[in-house]
């Protein structure tokens, strides 16, 4: 019996080896487990920690990598037209992201995704029917795993993890941590998108603030407008800004400023309100958005100029009810984000404050030119009943004199002082007539107004403002017909030095005497050698119609010289 109890005893040692191996097999798989939930904790709270979105979504994708062992992982971002608006690659360098070329946009097998955001785990890609292969350069991949990320029920975009170290394929541990990574993710996106939709409403504000203090403390139109467009394209990150402001004859639009990719081809535009991108916003008062204006079917009309851009939005500015003054547009480069609803309808609050901010300004200015006028009264009847009736009187007196006066030489001087009183009481009248003009249509702002006003509207073509010097009595002794004309052949010389000059700085000399000289000079490239451009043949045929002459010389300093002469009525 002893020698079978010792035949008896390794049969349980060998029992209790594989109890303990098995034992050991589930502590390790328990520690593994352990671990790989601690990880787990510890990248949902590094994905939770960062307010700023790049950053959190660049987290993710790493977290992620990290998490199920992957060499290559990447977020995509869905935009509105279920495409991928952003691409966040980890593990594959700078260098090979530029010889790899344009980031997927979201085809294949990265688009079965997007179109059934469910799981998906593949041991080859390329078996997968969705499949079409890989771009050249692009590093090799087999094993996949895929999964959404959803914001309260909507898909954001998908987490892509490629080749399982070790040769080994993803399993249905890997999918279940990364599906809880998901869910982590989500809301530090939208934690992260909250609060940069926060930030960017403060920026709007503090914004709409500046463009307010700047309007009510006397700033022009052009500067605040100017204001307005750096501030919107600095809040929203586009690439190109457009004012459009509306034409009171035509009720058509013209961009009035456009700064950014391709203004030039934008600046200067006179657009309908039907057929065009800003008319669209115009014409329905509201907010328009495009995910690719190259190819928007709202826009008919107009030449092409949207090359190199793809999303863009368009506010108005101001309300149907009040009227709108003109129309705000901003686009993004080809390939950039879209302009989202969250983003965008700041946008049309900034645009409605600014309009409000504008009203009372120009509300403002009209009270000061209602004490303007009132002032201009005051100094006429002063003017009047002070400097007239004394000039009036003195004259009397020195003519009454002159009978007591013996020497012919000194009798003379007298009269001749008198027939300049007389003349100087002649010109005081006609400046008390300036004073107190009442005129109605575009005239009523006076010579002087009008020539302000076409040169602030070239310094939109020209890109700064000329320098604009008037001296006589403008308002006054220029007859209606010869300003109408002044103000038509500065716009054309204006005009003419933005189209063809090439200029840095353009002066604009206006003088009211015997005659009423126009003069403009620039520093640009100067007259072509073969002789005077055609359009300033249309300046000469005005000065011909009213007896005077038209000179266009090429200065020795460079660039050109216009002298406009027209003979004015004596008084």
């Amino acid at each position: 019996m002893g020698s079978d109890a010792e035949q008896s005893a390794p049969v349980p040692k060998l029992r209790l080896d594989e109890l303990l191996d098995e034992l050991q097999g589930r502590l390790d798989a328990a520690r593994g487990t352990r671990d790989r939930v601690h990880s787990l904790l510890e990248a949902v709270l590094a994905v939770g920690r960062d307010l700023e979105l790049a950053q959190v979504l660049r987290h993710i994708v790493e977290a992620a990598v990290t998490l199920v062992d992957a060499e290559y992982g990447a977020l995509g971002v869905i935009g509105e037209d279920q495409r991928l608006s952003q691409f966040i690659p980890v593990g594959v360098t700078d260098g090979e992201v530029r010889l790899i070329g344009s980031l997927p946009s979201g085809h294949g097998v990265l688009g079965e995704l997007i179109r059934h955001p469910e799981p998906l785990r593949l041991a080859r890609i390329s078996e997968h029917p969705a499949s079409y292969g890989f771009p050249a350069n692009h590093p090799p991949m087999g094993t996949f795993l895929g999964v959404p990320i959803r914001i309260r029920d909507r898909v954001f975009g998908n987490l892509y993890l490629t080749e399982k170290r070790g040769g080994a394929e993803f399993d249905a541990e890997d999918e279940s941590v990364l599906a809880t990574l998901a869910v982590a993710a989500g809301v530090a996106i939208d934690n992260a998108r909250l609060y940069a939709r926060a930030r960017q409403r403060q920026r709007w504000l503090e914004a709409n603030a500046e463009i307010t203090r700047s309007l009510l403390s006397g700033s022009g139109e052009q500067e605040v407008l100017d204001l307005l467009l750096a501030r919107a394209t600095d809040i929203a990150g586009a690439d190109l800004a457009v004012v459009a402001l509306p034409l009171a004859d035509t009720g058509e639009l013209e961009v009035r400023i456009a700064v950014g990719l391709g203004a030039q081809q934008h600046r200067g535009l006179v657009l309908p309100v039907e057929g065009s991108f800003v008319g669209t916003a115009a014409r329905t008062g509201g907010l328009v958005v495009s995910p690719d204006v190259r190819k928007d079917p709202r826009i008919t009309v107009g030449p092409p100029r949207w090359r190199g851009l793809g999303p863009a939005v368009a506010v108005p500015i101001g309300t149907s009810e009040r009227g709108i003054r003109g129309v705000l547009m901003l686009a993004r480069a080809a390939g950039a984000p879209l302009f989202e609803e969250g983003e965008s309808r700041p946008l049309l609050g900034f645009a409605g404050q600014a309009a409000v901010a504008m009203e009372l300004a120009e509300h403002r200015r009209d009270s000061e030119q209602i004490a303007l006028l009132r002032e201009r009264d005051r100094i006429a009847r002063d003017l009047h009943d002070l400097a007239v009736q004394r000039l009036f009187a003195t004259g009397m007196t020195l003519q009454g004199a002159t009978r007591f006066i013996e020497h012919p030489e000194a009798t003379d001087r007298v009269l001749r002082a008198i027939d300049d009183l007389d003349e100087t009481a002649k010109t005081i009248r006609a400046t008390i007539f300036g004073l107190r003009l009442r005129e109605s249509g575009p005239a009523a702002a006076g010579l002087r107004a009008r020539l302000v006003e076409v040169a602030e509207r070239a310094a939109r073509a020209l890109g700064f403002a000329p320098a604009l010097r008037m001296t006589g009595l403008i308002d006054v002794t220029v007859p209606a017909d010869i300003a109408d004309a002044a103000v038509a052949v500065l716009e054309e010389a204006l005009s003419n030095a933005a189209r063809h000059a090439q200029a840095g700085a353009v002066g604009v000399s206006v003088t009211a005497g015997p005659e009423l000289v126009v003069a403009v000079t620039d520093d640009g490239v100067g007259l072509p050698e073969e002789g005077r451009r055609s359009g300033l043949a249309n300046l000469a045929d005005r000065a011909a119609a009213l007896g005077g002459t038209f000179t266009a010389r090429r200065r020795p300093e460079g660039g050109t010289a216009l002298e406009w002469r027209v003979p004015l009525p004596k008084p």
